[in-house]
């Protein structure tokens, strides 16, 4: 086995494992706080977790892209420019978030967004002075300290948000827990920078170089914050808090399966492919085949569980308040699966030849179905329309990902369709077994 595919593999066990503790973690105190906190709080977060998540994909310089990318991704004129621009982007994003809260509270009549925008945003400046080395680690395939550094800023925000809710039952637990996670990381990053720290440098070349490669990366990522927020902005004009609040509960489980994916791809898959770049299409297409195979196989066994049973979790994890989220997860779950094909090696791949334009196009398809098909599903068949427009929205993303692989001689459909006729066929004989069992279907409450 080569070096590049024990990494790979080691990587993909780190990474599955600390995911799966990861969730754990997130299950256990989205139970605990959905009991300590109202379900409006949540729909509020929410929508402002959109608007600051908007400030950085609307900005975002691919920095850390290029830095795994880049071949001068160790250098210190490279390291420490990058960190500059990094640190320059944070400071600028909290200023947005002063000049932003005072719309968006008009837009969405909502006071606390006037103070609630500009406080979470302050997270931004302290992420900024976060150590290129988290970036140099997942060069580096080292995938023991990236999970160490995410599940410990995970597991210290969780104990703060929980103990704050418990003591004083207010959004500022969910605000308080975030900054301390954020402190932390910021804290870990400097603490696992093996070289020289960090320091303030302009080399006009490497910005030249940054910028030149990050206008796809701008591209790219200010069209998936669109893609991927669009139904909690057109959901926040069309729903109350609390039914946003559920939907956010349904969505947080369908998209366990694409979220593992993502994690692999951009941990383990990015930096591997990157590694391979070098060699024929033809050969790195076969490699990216035969080891995606097993992948496929894997996540339609999860994902056929998830759609066929995923509302007996609801039903037994949550209270009355959420047992709409017991029919949206199905629909949803099942939506997921052509990202999880696309998040399988394959979109990495064209972000390690540098073809981002695809995966940017592919994301401008999905806005404009979601932010149309939104519209349209609910104006014809309300909540259930609506679900249902969420759940195809990555059907266009994964047209473009198709077609950026065939013209770059990497083409996996065929695979894709096999996997395709293989989930459909779990999930059919899965539910039909449910059924005959007594145990009714997942939609059962819509019928």
């Amino acid at each position: 086995m080569s070096s590049v595919k024990q990494l790979a593999v080691r990587g993909a066990v780190w990474t599955i494992a600390s995911y799966g503790l990861s969730q754990v973690l997130r299950l256990g105190s989205n139970l605990i706080l959905t009991r300590l906190l109202v379900p409006e709080m949540f729909g509020l977060m929410s929508l402002v977790y959109v608007f600051i998540t908007a400030l950085h994909l609307f900005s975002d310089l691919g920095i850390g892209t290029s830095l795994i990318q880049n071949k001068r991704g160790e250098e210190p004129d490279f390291l420490n420019t990058a960190w500059t621009l990094q640190v320059c982007h944070g400071v600028i994003l909290w200023f947005c978030t002063l000049l932003l809260a005072a719309p968006i509270a008009h837009l969405y009549q909502e006071p606390q967004f006037l103070w609630l925008i500009p406080v979470v945003g302050l997270g931004t400046v302290i992420s900024g002075f976060n150590s290129t080395s988290v970036f140099t680690l997942n060069r580096n395939m080292a995938f023991g300290q990236l999970a160490i550094f995410e599940l410990s800023g995970q597991l210290i925000g969780i104990v703060v948000m929980i103990v704050w809710a418990w003591l004083s039952p207010t959004i500022w637990a969910i605000l308080m827990g975030s900054f301390a996670s954020q402190i932390l990381e910021l804290v870990w990053t400097h603490y696992w920078n093996s070289g020289s720290p960090n320091r303030l440098i302009w080399n006009q070349e490497v910005v030249k170089e940054i910028l030149s490669f990050g206008k796809w990366i701008f591209v790219s990522t200010a069209l998936t914050f669109f893609a991927e927020q669009a139904d909690r902005l057109v959901l926040g004009k069309l729903l109350t808090l609390d039914v946003l609040g559920v939907y956010g509960v349904a969505l947080t489980l369908a998209d366990i399966p694409r979220s593992i994916t993502l994690a692999l791809s951009g941990k383990v898959m990015f930096p591997a492919i990157t590694k391979l770049v070098d060699q024929p299409r033809e050969i790195l297409r076969a490699k990216i085949l035969k080891n995606r195979q097993p992948i496929l196989i894997g996540f339609a066994v999860g994902l056929t569980l998830l759609v066929s049973f995923g509302d007996v979790a609801i039903k037994i994890l949550y209270d009355d308040r959420y047992i709409q989220a017991a029919w949206m997860l199905p629909i949803l779950a099942l939506g997921i699966w052509p990202r999880v094909l696309c998040n399988t090696g394959i979109e990495s791949a064209l972000f390690a030849i540098g073809k981002i334009q695809y995966p940017a196009f592919g994301q401008l398809l999905r806005f404009l179905w979601t932010s149309i098909g939104l519209w349209v599903g609910f104006s014809t068949a309300g909540l259930l329309g609506a679900i249902i427009a969420v759940a195809l929205n990555d059907l266009g993303f994964y047209a473009a990902i198709s077609y950026g692989l065939w013209r770059e001689g990497l083409n996996c459909l065929v695979q894709d369709l096999q996997a395709t006729v293989l989930l459909l066929a779990l999930i059919t004989s899965v539910l039909a077994a449910r059924y005959c069992l007594g145990l009714g279907l997942p939609i059962d409450l819509l019928l």
